[in-house]
């Protein structure tokens, strides 16, 4: 934290302008699961069609990485983000005026889209501007992004109870995006200009490490989706109201921002990660036995292990990634390509956890495969020796 103290006071104000920034990436996905049912008893969804609410955007934000750095070396910096910021805004406050499943699709869709510009400039600004704290800072913003979805998570059941509304619950959060409009707008003149050229997606698709780690990431973040569209519907399925299963996610959630800062901090003071890794993964798959085993005893327990582990696991996915290349431009590039295809892995758990519902009757099967998919990930780390990343990565 000594590093972080000794940030100038512009570079403080970036940092704390990312965060405000990231804070917008996730309400328009988490606030839906704890509404799920009664926008259900408003709009007819089955499980595998309402899990459309949470993969076609992830499965957009995975398109559009592919482009985002394009877009933002045309725009530069400051216009991507304030484009991002508007995409999302717009999505978001929509959803005052949906009446059909179609338009809430889409609405889900263009804040993906808006999303994705921003997760593949990130990476890239903060290993440019935050050099020799590129982990904390990565950790700081990947944490304000579950913040975010811990805040949506559960308040969204509050404001549907005191407005009578789940639209308003939906579309509250646009207000998050007029905050940082209104913030990274003020502190324009603060950025220093940087070269935004970048080295691209391209060079990476031949890679075989490249495509290791974007399936790392990928499995990873699919724990991260299924739960945040399927914790708090099996819970209400388990008897709980929708209240309490929201402000579950937001212990989730809670817990993903607390590993999502201590995580990093521990992880920095080594370059090799894999003993971090290790742990985190063992900490989901304890999580993932308790939904099924123990649902009804020691419920608080198990959603606090699973937010440790994945709110762990996604900034150190993305840590590992931009310690294989030490230029900023071409480590920004191989993040870009990491999340876009991770992001299309991951965007169609959701949607197989939802048709495993509909066809068995329960997600305890989801849960069961998602463990399963941990333990293979625990051999992919093995993997992960960065005395070999420059023979991996040329």
């Amino acid at each position: 934290m000594e590093n972080i103290r000794a940030l100038s006071r512009p570079a403080h104000w970036l940092m704390f302008g990312i965060v405000i920034v990231a804070l917008n990436l996730r309400p328009s996905m988490a606030a839906v699961g704890p509404l799920l049912s009664a926008i259900r008893g408003d709009i007819p969804l089955s499980f595998s069609l309402a899990s459309l609410l949470t993969m076609l955007p992830v499965v957009a934000m995975g398109l559009a990485m592919f482009f985002g750095l394009a877009i933002s070396r045309r725009l530069g910096e400051h216009r991507t983000i304030v484009l991002s910021l508007l995409i999302i805004g717009v999505a978001t406050v929509s959803r005052l005026f949906l009446d059909s499943v179609a338009e809430l699709i889409l609405s889900a869709v263009l804040a993906g889209i808006g999303i994705a510009l921003i997760q593949a400039l990130m990476p890239v600004l903060i290993k440019s501007r935050f050099r020799d704290n590129v982990a904390l800072c990565m950790g700081l913003y990947v944490t304000s992004i579950m913040g975010g979805a811990a805040i949506a998570a559960s308040f969204a059941p509050l404001v549907m109870a005191h407005t009578g509304s789940w639209r308003v619950g939906l579309a509250i959060w646009s207000l998050l995006a007029v905050l940082a409009l209104l913030f990274w707008c003020a502190q324009r003149s603060r950025l220093p200009a940087q070269d935004a050229k970048s080295s691209g997606n391209a060079s990476f698709f031949s890679s075989a490490r490249a495509w290791l780690l974007a399936a790392f990431f990928g499995l990873g973040t699919a724990s991260y989706t299924c739960v945040l569209a399927w914790l708090a519907p099996y819970y209400v399925e388990k008897g709980w109201s929708e209240q309490q299963a929201g402000l579950l996610l937001g212990l989730l959630t809670a817990m993903e921002v607390l590993s999502g800062l201590v995580t990093p901090v521990i992880a920095n003071r080594s370059r090799d990660r894999r003993l971090v890794l290790m742990v985190l993964l063992a900490l989901i798959m304890a999580g993932f036995c308790g939904l099924i085993l123990a649902t009804q005893h020691l419920a608080l327990l198990w959603p606090c292990l699973l937010g440790l582990g994945i709110g762990g696991l996604f900034p150190m996915s993305l840590i590992v990634s931009l310690d294989h290349l030490d230029d900023p431009r071409r480590a920004g590039g191989l993040t870009a390509f990491v999340q876009g295809i991770g992001y299309l892995i991951a965007g169609f758990s959701p949607l197989i956890a939802g048709m495993i519902r509909d066809q068995l009757g329960s997600f305890e099967w989801a849960w069961w495969s998602l463990t399963g998919v941990m333990a293979l990930m625990l051999l992919m780390v093995l993997r992960f020796n960065p005395r070999h990343y420059a023979r991996h990565i040329h």
